[in-house]
């Protein structure tokens, strides 16, 4: 013991020289005088140290075994800060904070220095983030690729009630977690003429000329894998301009416009994550980011192939590039262009390699939602991408009308160009050996519905992977404390296997565990009451019930249902004296796409409610509501902790999974939803006594948009509660929000928030009745969390490496 405490303490104080030597080198200063963002870039200078031997020792191991790579390319990465969660899987965070403290810095106060990278917006980047951190702590040779984006989707303000979007700027003070590798640029083309040339000997060659060629240089950030010496890369792509170094005293004024011209179209392409695509050209850039990064990200993979020394011919056996949704979907158009036009391989041989290296998850059920570029876009700005999507749907037709001859509905229903348009998600599933749904629902429903005629084709290619989120993050990052009791209690194994939390459901009737988790609560609690004042200004008082949904502003995730609700419970509260509810605090959080009308009505809306209720002294006891503004990775770090019950209430059948319900399970909030996406497998896990299902089901909702039979009206002229809320949208009670009424009932409430209405308050009462058992409460708080590790994204991650990639660890010594 004592021999651990003195290297503990060298250990320290090594440690304590390295962060006074760093100082002395990036700013020619000594520690105790930096500013706080200067200590946090020492600090962060530090940790690279701590995790670059790793990196290279990685990379060396990976290259030499020639370990099968995988590659996970998505449009979004949302990681969030990166320092806690990297001393968290160094296993370095109590070793940093003793040694900072000792020179008079508490590590919790620098971890806000650092800014959310602008890599992601939701849900799909959310998931990305959580996997790439699941395949490195599973020692899996994975790494993400994507795009550098200067500024992130937008930082929202509430001005006057309004959602307001300002820039951005998360790289204002540079990205200290970022490896330039200009080495490592390549060259993406886009615009000119493609077609094919018949040469001497009657063989055809590819000819594409007067193309425009950017650059794309890469950034690359360490990914940590938990606790085993494992360092990934997520690869980050740049647009730049070639150095020119042309005298422009030389050119003419035509010839130096249209170079500005070609650097503010260079400079466009990774300037914004997800453009504005309400206009042409706002579409028209976003098809141009999906194909730069894609070609970008394909092109170094089979490079760093072949300089390896391996055959092209085993390319899939070594190499899974895995399709995030869509936007990439380009990826199998752009691997059969390097293969057959710069490999030389033929067709057959190229189709057979592509479609073994692919695989295609899908996150929506809603035909919408699939990515569908205008022919008149997508040939002229990728015109041999369009040759080769133009042979690769011929072929695929050829066999489609083989198999049914008199087919045409599967012809029309399976064609990847269609109606004037390249459908991405037809090109993904023809493209890939596997589709994957991210629930047990939503793969049902893509079977079923959505993608019945592709199901019918391939029925071996569909499958479902359960979506997942690191507990690293989530429980252990996020949540000290508990953390800490959980490991009093079962042992701290859980960590390296979270299945292994089913272990706590031997404690959840003890009653010191059980108070041990309620002051838990209690604290996240208080850590949020905190952050809404300091924010907000608002005094929300810790011991009511916390009641939240944070997410996307979407009509289908039903934040509308939720507000409409508060007015009812409002009215009722003021017109009715014998009415009474616990004292619930209910909190909204989310961004709503600038172009998104009633999504931003939605918001100030709530704002609007908020400001009524929080000013009304006769219910500040029993009824706050908050937005919760800029809602993002690091405030979803405070506020998941700190929930007792976690909205889930989607339209059944819209949500494919979503993961803000697991992170919500995992910290101890029971779960109020519809039976949607994972919420059918939460309720499972825990048992229906232990959260709270309404509403209507998946197939009772199919069945009103294939009847039609749905009316608004009716729900509006037979049920007083919803007729009175509608009302209040319009009498001036919080304002004019005609628009709202209108969409509800003009537009026939499209996702069901008036037939559903009843349902959900009876929810709610039925919460307040568990709440008001406290013993019984933490006993569904606590099973709640011992039944969470299942929703791990290292479950999911196993599953798609045993069952899709075909991968196996890789330890690194």
């Amino acid at each position: 013991m004592a021999n651990k405490r003195n290297e503990l303490g060298l250990a320290k104080e090594g440690l304590k020289q390295r962060f006074l030597a760093t100082a002395h080198i990036l700013w020619g200063s000594d520690f105790a005088d930096l500013t706080s963002h200067e200590v946090y870039a020492t600090i962060a200078a530090v940790v690279k140290q701590y995790i670059s031997e790793n990196w290279v020792k990685t990379n060396k191991a990976y290259t030499k075994r020639r370990d099968k790579q995988i590659y996970y390319f998505s449009i979004e990465f949302l990681l969030g800060r990166l320092m806690r969660s990297n001393l968290v899987n160094l296993g370095e965070m109590e070793l940093f904070s003793d040694a900072l403290e000792e020179l008079g810095v508490n590590l919790d106060e620098v971890f806000p220095e650092e800014p959310d990278a602008g890599l992601g917006n939701g849900g799909l980047g959310r998931l990305a983030a959580c996997f790439i951190d699941s395949m490195a702590s599973l020692g899996l040779p994975g790494h993400g690729c994507s795009i550098r984006y200067q500024y992130g989707l937008f930082e929202q303000k509430i001005i006057k009630g309004n959602q307001v979007e300002i820039p951005d700027n998360w790289l204002g003070n540079g990205f200290e977690w970022e490896y330039r590798k200009a080495d490592k640029a390549v060259n993406v083309k886009f615009n000119g003429n493609a077609y094919m040339k018949e040469e001497e000997d009657g063989s055809l060659s590819l000819v594409h000329e007067d193309y425009m060629t950017v650059m794309a240089v890469p950034y690359d950030v360490p990914i940590v894998g938990f606790r085993n010496n494992t360092v990934n890369t997520l690869r980050l792509w740049n647009a730049e301009v070639n150095r020119d170094f042309s005298d422009y005293g030389t050119m003419t004024r035509e010839q130096i416009q249209a170079k500005k011209e070609y650097r503010n179209f260079v400079e466009s392409i990774t300037e914004y994550l997800y453009p504005d695509d309400s206009s042409y050209e706002g579409r028209r850039l976003r098809l141009i980011q999906e194909y730069f990064f894609v070609s970008a990200g394909v092109q170094s993979i089979v490079r760093h192939y072949l300089l390896a020394g391996m055959d092209i011919k085993d390319f899939a056996k070594k190499i899974a590039i895995h399709i995030n949704d869509t936007h990439p979907a380009v990826a199998v158009a752009e691997l059969m262009r390097i293969l057959v036009d710069e490999e030389r391989m033929d067709w057959e041989e190229a189709w057979e390699i592509t479609r073994e290296t692919m695989a295609y998850t899908n996150h929506t059920i809603m035909p919408e939602a699939l990515e569908k570029w205008p022919i008149d876009m997508f040939r002229p700005l990728l015109p041999r991408i369009y040759m080769i999507v133009e042979e690769i749907n011929r072929r695929h037709l050829e066999e489609v009308r083989r198999r049914f001859p008199n087919g045409e509905q599967m012809v029309h229903e399976l064609s990847i160009i269609e109606d004037g348009q390249v459908h991405m998600a037809r090109l993904a599933i023809v493209g890939s050996h596997s589709v994957n749904g991210v629930a047990a629902i939503h793969t049902d429903i893509l079977k079923k519905d959505t993608l019945k005629f592709f199901h019918r084709y391939y029925p071996t290619k569909f499958n479902n992977k359960t979506n997942g989120i690191t507990h690293r993050r989530w429980l252990i990052g996020a949540n000290p404390e508990l953390t800490a009791l959980i490991d009093e209690t079962i042992g701290d194994a859980w960590q390296k296997a979270p299945d292994q939390l089913s272990h706590l459901n031997d404690h959840v009737t003890d009653k010191a565990f059980l108070a041990e988790l309620s002051k838990i609560k209690r604290l996240r609690k208080v850590d949020l009451s905190d952050y809404i004042h300091t924010h907000g200004g608002i005094l929300v008082d810790p011991d009511m019930i916390f009641d939240v949904q944070v997410k996307r502003i979407h009509s289908y995730k039903r934040q509308i249902m939720n507000i409409l609700h508060i007015m009812y419970l409002y009215h009722e509260l003021k017109t009715n004296k014998r009415f009474r509810i616990p004292p619930t605090a209910r909190f909204f959080g989310g961004k709503a796409a600038p172009g998104y009308y009633i999504a931003k009505e939605t918001i100030r809306l709530i704002n609007a409610v908020a400001d009524k209720v929080n000013n009304d002294k006769a219910v500040s006891d029993m009824l706050k509501v908050v937005f919760i503004e800029n809602f993002g990775v690091s405030i979803g770090e405070i506020v998941y902790p700190a929930a007792d019950i976690s909205e889930q209430i989607s339209t059944a059948s819209k949500e494919a999974s979503g993961t803000g319900n697991m992170k919500f399970m995992m910290n101890g909030a029971l779960t109020l939803g519809t039976l949607d996406g994972a919420n059918v497998e939460i309720s499972q896990a825990v048992g229906r006594e232990h959260c709270e299902i309404f509403g209507l089901r998946a197939e009772e909702v199919l069945n009103y948009y294939a009847t039609g039979s749905y009316k608004a009206w009716d729900e509006y002229n037979t049920n007083p509660a919803v007729r009175l809320v509608v009302s209040q949208l319009v009498d001036g009670t919080y304002g004019d929000f005609h628009s709202l009424r209108d969409y509800l009932i003009q537009g026939n409430d499209e996702f069901f928030v008036l037939k559903d209405f009843s349902a959900y308050d009876r929810a709610h009462k039925n919460m307040n009745r568990k709440y008001e058992d406290q013993a019984a409460w933490l006993k569904s708080s606590a099973i709640n969390i011992a039944n969470s590790g299942v929703f791990s994204s290292d479950r999911t991650i196993k599953e798609y490496a045993d069952d899709i990639w075909h991968v196996k660890p890789a330890i690194i010594v």
